[in-house]
């Protein structure tokens, strides 16, 4: 045998040598969780390790995270049902807490990369992404409330607004809203893929957020297709996008590839919260060991070709020196 492909695995040198993809801190985002109160710190049943601050305790959290070498991070709302309505007005609204949640942390950190979540669902009475009428969901009338709910992030200080709703169109409209009031500078990652997936289940936990009727399958994307993919992702780059997003991540893997092939924009990967919940309950069972199982997922998005991972599962990996 000429080729014997064993012997360039023969050490540990070797190996460090050829490897052909690494994970650095730099390629990771944090998702946090933010409620209102003083000194909140409480877990998500279902996401264990994952916790909802408080505004003050959200700043000790990213402080923490930073003198780890983890600078951006990806918050998320959870609003109080009293003030959520059929057009989700409070996601724009003045001192609201998401926008005051991104104000503090840019004034005491502004070197932390702050990326913002654009969707009605969180702020929505109807738990939907979009307007709600007679059980359909409007398209066009949606982007005025998402152009508003931009505008409003990059007033606060986003470095990287997240469009999650998947409407149609609405990369280009955000972006036409961003540009015409200065915000040129301000970038967009694109949910260009995102598929109805049962593996969301515990991030509505952790915000409220689950629909109160119906499903999201006439915007979200269906689990059977990838080529439709190609299509979001082209629309997304003709828009104005600077990053396409794949969500989930692992049972999308040949997705992020797909993107990553055919395009040249970053891609990033969503780790999503039910991918998280799986693992963390078999490793709690001794079912998996946790660094192997954690990292080998985490290198997965990155030789499938994800710049960018969403991760709840950031910090720890920093924490516990599994980086190498």
């Amino acid at each position: 045998m000429l080729q014997r492909p064993r012997r360039n695995r023969k050490s540990v040198v070797i190996r460090d040598m050829i490897q052909e993809v690494h994970l650095k801190p730099a390629n990771l985002i944090l998702p946090l969780f933010i409620i209102e109160g003083q000194n909140q710190k409480t877990e998500v049943s279902s996401m264990p390790g994952t916790y909802r601050h408080s505004i003050d305790n959200l700043l000790r959290e990213v402080e923490s995270c930073m003198k780890l070498g983890l600078y951006s991070f990806d918050l998320f709302p959870n609003i109080e049902d009293s003030l959520k309505d059929k057009y989700a007005t409070v996601s724009y609204q003045k001192g609201n807490l998401y926008l005051r949640a991104i104000e503090e942390v840019k004034k005491n950190f502004p070197e932390a990369c702050v990326v913002t979540d654009v969707a009605m669902d969180p702020y929505s009475s109807d738990g939907h992404d979009g307007i709600v009428e007679n059980g359909a969901i409007l398209n066009d009338e949606t982007l005025e409330v998402l152009g508003k709910m931009a505008l409003a992030h990059a007033e606060a200080g986003a470095d990287i607004i997240a469009p999650s709703d998947m409407m149609d169109g609405r990369i280009g409209y955000i972006r036409e809203v961003l540009d015409a009031n200065g915000f040129t500078n301000v970038s967009l990652m694109s949910y260009t893929a995102k598929y109805a997936s049962a593996f969301y289940g515990p991030f509505r936990d952790a915000l409220n957020s689950a629909p109160k009727a119906g499903d999201k399958k006439t915007y979200q994307m269906n689990p059977t297709n990838s080529r439709e993919a190609l299509i979001e992702a082209q629309l997304d780059v003709e828009e104005g996008a600077d990053f396409l997003m794949v969500k989930p991540g692992l049972p999308y893997l040949d997705v992020i590839k797909l993107l990553h092939d055919n395009f040249d924009l970053p891609i990033a990967a969503y780790n999503v919260s039910g991918e998280y919940a799986m693992l963390k309950a078999a490793i709690r069972n001794g079912w998996l060991d946790e660094e192997r199982s954690i990292m080998e997922t985490l290198l997965s998005f990155r030789r499938a070709g994800a710049t960018a991972i969403l991760t709840y599962h950031a910090k720890e990996v920093l924490e516990k020196g599994w980086l190498k």
